[in-house]
């Protein structure tokens, strides 16, 4: 066949191409699906409603509109009726000022670790629902007024997909931008960056992310090569990553590391973290898999700790995701647990649900969304599994900088914690 004839061909297969995919793009918005993609929304978070808001900080409405009234703190915008809403960074502006005027609930109002509190450093192992319970934890967190950084270690990107930064041929590329991963800041060459110039922001006022990306690939097989090699070791791997960690740890509260299947980034990551959660979805073929995990850990722990290297976690905590409390054999299998894992395993379970797969699909989280994008029902029912995982897990933060236990109390304050689309809110302060 003559050259050009098959330039040709070539060139109408692209075309083509093309055409299948802005037809299946068209369509796929024309339901109201992954919105986000194939690059990160230009808008802003969504504002708040008073009575969300109320229920973020812990307050009541009618104080928050007196002080609206009153013109102290942030000016909310006014919208149909006079219902005044508020944006994130304005929510944080009011912990600011309610911490100032009310100095004996500072701490309420304003989470943030004071001098001489360390960094908290949290890895997600990898597992069932890894990249949801990351995203939620991260944002709950945001929500609560922590500075927060999310660390996407997975190749694929999964976590960094749900902030709305996609991965092309090893770059996560929004607006046509490059956006380096984890790897350019702990890479083994001339090559390496500093770690602030990685973080990326998000629509989360007080949240950052590192994204992640096909590159992690490319450290995980150098490191490959040098422990062939017989003069490189797992422990060398995770130095870069406490490394990188400590560079920025001033301006966070708290880490989370989100991890993938690679052998060397997870090492690295049980080194930096000061505690890792575990996730586990009450099947048997997954707490097989879950077990199998367990003891991959502990082998990463003992090779650098044969280095001479001590590993300190403040806790190993353990998360029931995925669960449908109506399933007989899952409650069976969550009990079997409890008599293996005892108080390590987490009292909240993560519930099977169809709100949060939907807001998946539109490319959102549940805290982005009002309850009438998934369905009122399904919306609180969610959100109030959702916000009594994180309220857990932030009260294993507080005992650890040896605070009174707050946000369990704060999340079974109410029953109708889950309405507010702050909502993990109900954890809410």
């Amino acid at each position: 066949m003559p050259h050009s004839e098959k330039q040709d061909d070539q060139e109408r297969i692209v075309e083509r191409v093309q055409r299948h995919g802005d037809s299946i793009w068209a369509r796929i918005k024309a339901q109201g699906m992954a919105t986000r993609a194939p690059f990160p929304h230009p808008g802003t978070l969504r504002s708040f409603s008073l009575g969300e808001v109320a229920e973020i900080l812990g307050v009541s409405g009618s104080y928050l509109r007196q002080l609206s009234i009153d013109g102290l703190g942030p000016t909310p915008e006014l919208g149909t009726a006079g219902r005044r809403s508020y944006t994130l960074g304005q929510i944080n502006e009011l912990r600011d000022y309610l911490a100032s005027s009310r100095p004996k609930e500072a701490l309420k109002f304003c989470p943030r670790r004071r001098q001489g509190e360390k960094l908290q450093i949290i890895s997600v192992a990898a597992g069932p629902a890894t990249t949801t319970t990351s995203l939620y934890l991260t944002q709950g967190l945001a929500l609560q007024g922590f500075r927060v950084l999310a660390v996407d270690l997975d190749p694929k990107g999964s976590l960094s997909r749900m902030f709305g930064y996609y991965s092309y041929g090893g770059w996560v590329v929004p607006d046509a931008s490059m956006y380096a991963s984890m790897y350019a800041a702990i890479r083994y060459d001339d090559d390496q960056t500093s770690m602030r110039s990685v973080i990326q922001p998000t629509l989360f006022d007080g949240l950052d992310l590192v994204p992640g990306s096909a590159e992690l690939s490319f450290f995980e097989e150098d490191c490959g090569r040098r422990f062939r090699s017989g003069n490189f070791g797992y422990p060398d791997a995770s130095i870069g990553m406490v490394s990188a960690l400590k560079e920025v740890e001033a301006y966070y509260d708290v880490v989370v590391l989100s991890c993938g299947d690679g052998g060397f980034l997870t090492a690295g990551a049980y080194e930096a973290a000061t505690g890792v959660l575990v996730t586990v979805r009450p099947e048997m073929p997954d707490i097989v898999s879950m077990t199998s995990s367990l003891y991959s850990f502990t082998h990463f722990v003992a090779l650098i700790e044969r280095a001479g290297r001590t590993v300190n976690h403040d806790f190993f905590k353990y998360l029931v995701t995925r669960h449908d409390p109506r399933d007989v054999s899952q409650q069976k299998s969550i009990a079997m647990l409890r008599e293996s894992l005892g108080d390590d395993l987490l009292t909240a379970t993560v519930w099977e649900s169809d709100a949060i797969r939907q807001a998946g699909d539109k490319g959102r989280s549940l805290y982005e969304l009002s309850s009438g994008a998934v369905g009122r029902s399904s919306y609180e029912q969610a959100m109030k599994s959702l916000n009594s995982a994180n309220a857990e897990i932030m009260d294993i933060m507080s005992e650890v900088l040896g605070r009174a236990p707050f946000y369990v109390s704060q999340a079974s304050r109410s029953t109708t914690a889950g309405k507010a689309s702050s909502g993990s809110r109900g954890l809410s302060k």
